[in-house]
C-alpha cells in the first residue's frame, strides 16, 4: 500500500495565523474562547472563538470564508515543494457551513443561490492558486475535516494522484449560533470536556490545511497509517449512546495502519462538551482497548469549528507529535462520564510514536485516523 506522508500544515485562528503560532500559544495555555456581546449574533451574550470584527474580509472578491481557506493554504504551501498547478496535484474543501451567513444580510435571489454554493467558493479558491484540477468538495458534519483528509489518502493510494492539500474552514454567524442554540447544545460558560460539569460546546471559527503526499522526499516527519469512518443510524443528531459505531471505526482504523491498541501514545478526541458526545466517546474509547491511553480535547482553546476541527486539531496533535508534548484538556477538572478515560489535566512530555483522532457529528457520522512518526 502506498504511503501517505504529510508534506506541511498550517492553522489560522484567532490565536494564530500559522500551526508554529498556534502551538505556541497553546503550550502557555492561551485560548480563543472569549465572551462575545453582538446583538448582530445573538440576543445574549455568548461564548466563542472568533476573529477580530473584519478579519479576513478586507478582500472583496472573496468572502471571510474564502479568504480564511487562501490564508491558510498559502501558508502551507510555501512550506512544501507541492506544485497545485501540476495535473497530480487534488485540491479537497471540507466545511459544513460555508458562506451560508450570506443569506442574512442579501436578498435571495438566483445570483446569491450561485455564490453561497460550496461549489462557488471551491472554483474560486481553486482559481486562486490556479489548481489544474476540479476540486473536491467534502461536507459531512463535523467529521468533514477528518474525512476529508481520508479521501485525500484514498485518492492519492488509487493512483489518481500524487498529491493532495486538503483544507477545511468554517465561520460563525447568526444563523450557525441560533442553529446549535436551539438544540440547548450552547455552554454559557468555557465549554468542559469530558467534565463532570459539561453542559456544552462553545464555537469557534478558523480553517485548517494538511498537504499530503506519496513523495517520502516531501514529507515532514509524519505520515496517515491508517483511518475509517462509520456512522451510528441512531438519531439526525443525537450520537449513539452505545459508541459501538465510533469503536468500529477506531478499531477499522488500526487494522488499516497494521497497529495495536497498546501502540497509540495519545488519542486527540472530539470532546465538544456536550453530555452525550462526550460519554458516547468515552464507551467507544473503551470497547477499543484505550482507556489507559492519554486524551485531549482541544474545544477549550478553539471552540468547536464545525469543517475545520478534525483538521486543526489533526494538525495541533501532529505537532504534539514532533514535540513530544502532549496538550492538556482545558476546562477539564473532574471526570463526568460513565467509563474510565485518561483525560489530559496538564502539559506534559511524551515519546509516543503514534496518535489517534476521533470526530463524531450530526447524523450519526464519526471518523478515526491513525498518524505516525516515521
Amino acid at each position: 500500500m502506498t504511503e501517505i506522508f504529510v508534506s506541511s500544515d498550517n492553522i489560522v485562528s484567532p490565536i494564530g495565523l500559522t500551526t508554529a503560532e498556534n502551538f505556541e500559544q497553546l503550550k502557555q495555555h492561551v485560548s480563543g474562547v472569549k465572551l462575545h456581546s453582538d446583538k448582530r449574533m445573538s440576543d445574549q451574550p455568548f461564548q466563542a472563538a472568533l476573529f477580530a470584527d473584519k478579519s479576513f474580509s478586507a478582500n472583496s472578491q472573496y468572502t471571510k470564508f474564502e479568504n480564511l481557506l487562501i490564508a491558510s493554504i498559502s501558508n502551507a504551501l510555501a512550506k512544501s515543494a507541492v506544485d497545485p498547478a501540476d495535473k497530480r496535484t487534488i485540491l479537497i474543501l471540507s466545511s459544513t457551513k460555508g458562506n451560508i451567513s450570506l443569506l442574512e444580510d442579501t436578498t435571495v435571489s438566483e445570483s446569491l443561490a450561485k455564490r453561497i454554493s460550496l461549489n462557488t467558493s471551491a472554483q474560486l479558491v481553486a482559481g486562486h492558486f490556479k489548481f489544474a484540477n476540479i476540486p473536491v468538495i467534502v461536507s459531512n458534519a463535523c467529521i468533514s475535516g477528518m474525512l476529508a483528509l481520508l479521501i485525500g489518502m484514498r485518492l492519492i493510494q488509487s493512483g489518481q494522484y500524487n498529491h493532495a492539500v486538503v483544507a477545511g474552514a468554517d465561520v460563525i454567524s447568526k444563523f450557525v449560533l441560533s442553529g446549535f442554540q436551539s438544540f440547548q447544545a450552547v455552554s454559557s460558560l468555557p465549554c468542559k470536556p469530558f467534565d463532570a460539569a459539561r453542559d456544552g460546546i462553545n464555537l469557534g471559527e478558523g480553517a485548517g490545511t494538511v498537504i499530503l503526499t506519496s513523495d517520502k522526499n516531501y514529507s515532514h516527519g509524519v505520515k496517515i497509517t491508517g483511518g475509517s469512518v462509520s456512522n451510528d443510524a441512531n438519531h439526525i443528531s443525537g450520537p449513539s449512546r452505545t459508541g459501538e459505531e465510533l469503536y468500529i471505526a477506531i478499531r477499522k482504523a488500526l487494522q488499516a495502519a497494521a497497529m495495536a491498541a497498546g501502540e497509540i501514545g495519545f488519542i486527540s478526541a472530539h470532546g465538544t462538551a456536550t453530555v452525550f458526545n462526550d460519554e458516547m466517546e468515552a464507551k467507544a474509547i473503551g470497547l477499543a482497548g484505550l482507556q489507559d491511553v492519554p486524551v485531549n480535547s482541544l474545544k477549550g482553546y478553539y471552540g468547536h469549528t464545525l469543517g475545520a476541527a478534525g483538521l486543526i486539531e489533526s494538525v495541533i496533535s501532529i505537532q504534539s507529535l514532533k514535540e513530544g508534548l502532549i496538550l492538556p484538556t482545558r476546562g477539564f477538572e473532574k471526570a463526568g462520564v460513565s467509563q474510565p478515560v485518561n483525560v489530559c489535566s496538564s502539559l506534559y512530555k511524551t515519546n509516543a510514536l503514534h496518535f489517534l483522532k476521533t470526530a463524531s457529528g450530526f447524523g450519526g457520522c464519526n471518523a478515526a485516523m491513525v498518524f505516525s512518526k516515521h
